[in-house]
């Protein structure tokens, strides 16, 4: 599915029905969302009042309201971490303003930086995030945080972590029924030191109790490769068996969603 000219670098992907489909973009474009159908043509796009410093992801809750989380943080030295609350049919917006608890240092020493966020979904009256680690230089575990759905100033619940070899949260998303999370990640490397060359793989947890989510059975899948190295950033469920994914803009690849079948396989064991 081709993607509208302004959604250059794509970063997030909220999925409310076949007509309408909710996207932004990552950093350096105006604090706009973009509506489409399921064809990637333009519906709608509404400016918002605030700011995108650096959004990151897109969710909704039950009764309609929309969580934008402006929480990229990749010199893990923000102190101004927010997610919006944005309502559709009044145009009202609100904000949640958070840190995390086990963050002293701004930005902290590099063998601690993981307090990049790229990835939350809404459960039960909480919001639910998982950190992007550092590709390379960093120990590939990303940390569940909790925060309440409402508007307010918090400090995040640090809930669990989880090692995902060689791989880094980019996006996250929740099941219609609640019983699977997925976390989409990818790897990134220089072959030669000028290929890219780039992996992207699903992590779907299941089985778990509560919201503990890392504690769950895990399953891993690979998404299909493009012709060229591209880097996917967003991820919703059309249903329980299917998933849209989409990739930003490269030199040589205009933006794109596509749709990828789940395979639940045997789950793999935990690093």
């Amino acid at each position: 599915m081709r993607l509208p000219d302004n959604l250059v670098e794509v970063s997030g992907l909220y999925y409310a029905g076949a007509d309408s489909l909710w996207w932004h973009n990552d950093s350096g474009d105006k604090p706009r969302l973009v509506l489409t159908d399921d064809q990637g043509r333009l519906r709608q796009e509404i400016l918002l009042p605030v700011r995108n410093r650096d959004w990151e992801d897109i969710t909704a809750d039950a009764v309609g309201n929309i969580y934008i989380g402006d929480f990229g943080n990749n010199r893990n030295a923000r102190r101004d971490l927010c997610i919006y609350i944005y309502q559709p049919k009044s145009g009202a917006i609100d904000s949640i303003v958070f840190t995390y608890p086990d963050q002293t240092a701004f930005p902290p020493p590099p063998a601690e930086a993981n307090f990049d966020m790229e990835g939350f979904f809404w459960r039960a009256d909480s919001l639910h995030l998982f950190s992007k680690n550092r590709l390379i230089a960093g120990n590939y575990f990303t940390k569940h945080y909790i925060l309440p759905a409402r508007a307010g100033a918090y400090v995040a619940e640090l809930r669990d972590s989880l090692y995902l070899p060689k791989r880094v949260v980019t996006a996250a998303a929740l099941s219609p029924d609640g019983e699977t999370v997925t976390l989409l990640s990818y790897y990134y490397r220089l072959l030669l030191g000028f290929i890219p060359k780039t992996r992207t793989t699903i992590w779907l947890l299941s089985d778990f109790e509560g919201s503990n989510f890392l504690r769950g059975k895990i399953h891993r899948q690979k998404v299909p490769k493009f012709l060229v190295p591209t880097q996917f950033e967003s991820i919703d469920f059309i249903n329980g068996e299917t998933v849209l994914v989409a990739s930003e803009r490269t030199p040589l690849y205009k933006q794109q969603a596509k749709r990828v079948r789940l395979k639940l396989q045997k789950p793999v064991v935990r690093p």
